[in-house]
């Protein structure tokens, strides 16, 4: 069972995650609605995966991830794309990120970058 972050500036996509990874047997222990608090978060929180979304306000989801990862290189952030966001996934993985997920998500899409992640 991992321990997980979910970011996204979208309350929905939170919920809809956070009912995939409790499905999934995996424990919620934050939600952050933009880089900055996800940053911020993960220095208390220290968990296990980062879902981390791409187009967010203040602090976008490749900022964070450079952030995040220059305080914990071992830290595990899966990237949450829309359709047409290629470069933007990109750069996230370049910045530290170890996979992504594209939207609309569905818990066997999720599983199985899980079961990648933690195999």
């Amino acid at each position: 069972m991992a321990q997980v972050l979910i970011v996204d500036d979208a309350a929905f996509m939170r919920m809809q995650l956070k009912n995939i990874f409790t499905s999934l047997g995996h424990e919620v222990v934050g939600e952050a609605e933009n880089g900055k608090q996800a940053a911020e978060m993960y220095k208390n929180l220290q968990p296990d995966l980062v879902s981390m979304d791409i187009t967010m306000p203040e602090m976008n989801g490749v900022e964070a991830t450079k952030e995040i990862k220059s305080e914990d290189d071992q830290a595990t952030i899966v990237m949450c794309s829309a359709m047409g966001q290629q470069q933007m996934v990109l750069d996230a993985i370049k910045a530290g990120a170890k996979d992504f997920i594209v939207k609309p998500f569905t818990e066997e899409r999720v599983k199985e970058t899980l079961d990648k992640l933690f195999q």
